[in-house]
């Protein structure tokens, strides 16, 4: 198999010399017997000639020019002996075409004009310098020269084009890796906020009943209550976005592209996005976390794009989850504004740190949430503004245009 393969490899070579070797049959063959050309019969030199003429032909790719000159003066030492000179003539054409086809115009036109002086020599040769043979003497020349030439230009522009589709190829690949990575981060992003908000409340909720389980029965029974509905949305919320990343492609071929661009963009199919509607009832799980907000709401409230709700919703999430690790029981306050074009949303804290009922267990944040609430901001055309008030506490303050521009652009 390997022979094989080798072959199959290098088929261009053995291919030149199958040509090589059937033109010196034919040549050999023909030549015996030129009763009533006029021309001499073939013998032992003129076989001899006849493989000097098309023998070369095998190498006729790697030096074109070399095997035209070769060829080209064993036909001329072939009818000069006196020998039929179309027997061999197919020789110098192909090695004519090979020579147009794989080098510049400047060659391949005067290979061409030495086929044509050739094949006058050859009428000459014989008596019959008439129109007949000049005409032939042209047209055939010019005919394999241009034959060549389309060849080369065929060539060039196959090679191009596999040029092209290499690099489209390869724009593809990295628009690819470009789309899975920006696709991890929105993931990422999605589950941070989720869970981290969630997981935070629990933790709170879990240490506070804990903490009066003996004293206070009402107050721990009040804590698992809250830890069930909030483990419960959590799941929820996960649940929804696992569906979206196992779903086939037969089952998102009508959604945009990606499970979060789906999330993000749109809205799911399997279970409602989180909305501004919703923020009355993340107020709730903070406050029996142990942060007292206050939800307030300016401007005429109106329907905004799915992905611009759920934008301003995480955000609120992100940032009140970090009041509860950081600066739990400061009092919060979240103004959503809707204005003429644009939404915005501002989470304050007034960063008062007093006796805490409860150590919380969070272990310090890397920074994460901060990051993917720029991302998202940056996702729908908006702006945020992260830090510290000039009268203690932290502010963040969300500007979202009504009219996002779609995820992923």
């Amino acid at each position: 198999m390997r022979w094989i393969k080798r072959l199959i490899d290098r088929r261009e070579p053995w291919l030149d010399a199958l040509i090589a070797l059937a033109f010196t049959t034919v040549a050999v063959l023909v030549g015996r017997d030129p009763e009533g050309t006029g021309w001499r019969p073939q013998d032992g030199l003129g076989i001899a000639v006849s493989c000097l003429v098309n023998a070369p032909l095998a190498l006729r790719r790697r030096a074109p020019l070399t095997v035209f000159l070769v060829s080209g003066s064993a036909w001329v030492l072939f009818i000069t002996l006196g020998y039929w000179p179309v027997v061999n003539s197919m020789g110098p054409f192909l090695a004519l075409y090979t020579v147009a086809s794989l080098r510049p115009l400047r060659p391949a036109l005067v290979c061409t004009v030495l086929v044509g002086a050739i094949w006058v020599y050859a009428g000459w040769r014989i008596g019959q310098a008439t129109p007949a043979v000049f005409a032939q003497a042209i047209v055939f020349p010019a005919v394999g020269c241009r034959v060549g030439i389309a060849a080369q230009i065929s060539a060039r522009r196959a090679d191009r084009l596999a040029e092209l589709a290499e690099q489209l190829r390869r724009e593809q690949q990295h628009r690819m890796r470009r789309a899975v990575a920006e696709e991890q981060r929105r993931i990422a992003r999605e589950l941070h906020d989720m869970v981290a908000h969630h997981m935070s409340v629990i933790n709170v909720q879990s240490g506070l009943a804990s903490y009066v389980f003996g004293s206070e029965p009402e107050t721990a029974r009040a804590a698992l209550r809250t830890i069930t509905e909030t483990s419960k949305e959590g799941l929820g919320e996960l649940r929804r976005i696992l569906t979206l990343l196992r779903s086939g492609p037969d089952d998102t071929a009508d959604e945009p592209s990606g499970a979060l661009a789906e999330t993000e963009a749109g809205a799911a199919p399997y279970a409602p996005m989180p909305g501004l509607s919703r923020l009355g009832e993340m107020a709730e799980r903070v406050r029996a976390a142990g942060v007292p907000v206050e939800l307030r709401t300016e401007g005429t409230p109106r329907p905004l794009a799915p992905g611009v709700e759920l934008c301003a919703y995480r955000v609120v999430q992100e940032a009140l989850t970090n009041v509860i690790k950081h600066a739990r029981p400061a009092r919060a306050t979240v103004v959503v504004a809707y204005g003429p074009r644009e939404l915005t949303v501002t989470v304050t804290d007034d960063g008062r740190r007093g006796e805490r009922p409860l150590q919380a267990n969070v272990p310090p944040s890397s920074g994460h949430g901060l990051i993917g609430m720029s991302e998202r901001a940056r996702l729908y055309g908006g702006t945020v503004d992260i830090g510290p008030r000039p009268g203690g506490g932290f502010r963040v303050c969300l500007t979202l245009p009504t009219a996002a521009p779609a995820a992923g652009r």
